[in-house]
């Protein structure tokens, strides 16, 4: 049995690196790689597999604990002229205790907009000194827990996890059009975790909805990441090449290097916007979640794929300006 598990594991180890040599990204850097061989009179650069990203953190370390407010179906009824009752009853009700944290997100904003309109409203002077008080602490535990609440509606979400999924290509073709949508997808995210007490700002479900659903149809955190390890591993290789014929008299053929600004420039981009939307979350971050933000997804990191990469570029550039170009270029 043990024989069989192992030969099937091998098979599936090759078909998974014969797939990473499929992709659209490793076959240009193999052709780059093939020109300077070419132009120097060497066997081909011998590649190293450049690793996957890694884990994004387990539900536990990741999420945040909120505790359970409970209280009497009298006492909610006491505090009806807040117009919570209904929206209570909806939460409650069995498909609100299964809802999916975007939609809980979503309740407990709207909770919390009417608690702290009908706190300083006239209501308050109508009610017992009892429920004044009840309203007034239920209040302050809402103000409290809807930061962590946009925490847990992003970090808890399927959609938001997806996008770290190792599971997943390096980055190919920038395809504008599908980088605005993911951009204005992280924007949304970013503008309700903005106004999440701004009483004039007004949530959309089916917009939120929508733009989860956008952040679903492809892992592109995981694809970039993976293409900035993927370039600075052929980069490095590539630069090696260079250094060992630096005394050589032969010269370069021109660099087809778009695609590498395309990606830095996606990158870049992308990199911004998860960082910006993660940084505004008012709550203390799981460590978990800081170990992995400063080691994968930082711009300032010198460990990190991001600034790996522009030392790999600026290296390179440097190496292969030491060379004259050809003069077919």
């Amino acid at each position: 049995m043990d024989r069989w598990r192992n030969h099937s594991l091998a098979i599936i180890s090759s078909a998974l690196l014969a797939g990473c040599g499929d992709n659209p990204t490793e076959q240009r850097w193999q052709s780059y790689h093939q020109q300077l061989a070419n132009d120097l009179a060497v066997t081909d650069i011998k590649r190293t597999d450049p690793g996957n990203i890694g884990e994004f953190p387990e539900r536990p370390d990741r999420v945040i604990a909120i505790p359970e407010t409970r209280d009497s179906l009298l006492n909610v009824y006491a505090l009806r002229e807040c117009q919570i009752t209904s929206l209570v009853a909806a939460r409650n009700n069995q498909l609100g205790r299964v809802a999916p944290p975007s939609q809980q997100w979503l309740y407990e904003r709207a909770l919390w907009q009417r608690l702290s309109t009908c706190l300083n409203s006239e209501v308050p002077d109508q009610l017992s000194d009892e429920d004044r008080t009840r309203l007034e602490q239920l209040t302050v535990t809402k103000t409290g827990q809807l930061p962590a609440v946009s925490w847990n509606a992003i970090f808890d979400s399927s959609e938001w996890v997806k996008s770290f999924s190792r599971a997943s290509q390096p980055f190919a073709n920038v395809d504008e059009t599908a980088i605005k949508q993911q951009l204005d997808a992280i924007d949304y995210l970013q503008q309700m975790t903005d106004h999440q007490f701004d009483h004039n700002w007004v949530q959309d479900s089916s917009t939120l909805e929508n733009h989860l659903k956008t952040l679903q149809e492809r892992p592109l955190t995981a694809e970039v990441l993976r293409a900035l390890l993927l370039a600075t591993q052929r980069l490095t290789e590539a630069s090696a090449l260079l250094a060992r014929h630096s005394d050589t008299t032969r010269c370069l053929t021109h660099w087809e290097s778009q695609p590498l600004e395309r990606l830095a420039n996606t990158a870049r981009q992308w990199l911004t916007a998860i960082n910006r939307l993660i940084d505004a979350q008012q709550v203390d971050k799981p460590k978990a979640v800081q170990r992995y933000q400063a080691r994968w997804l930082s711009l300032t990191n010198s460990q990190a794929p991001w600034r790996q990469f522009q030392q790999a570029l600026l290296e390179h550039q440097a190496l292969r300006a030491q060379f004259s170009p050809c003069s077919h270029n």
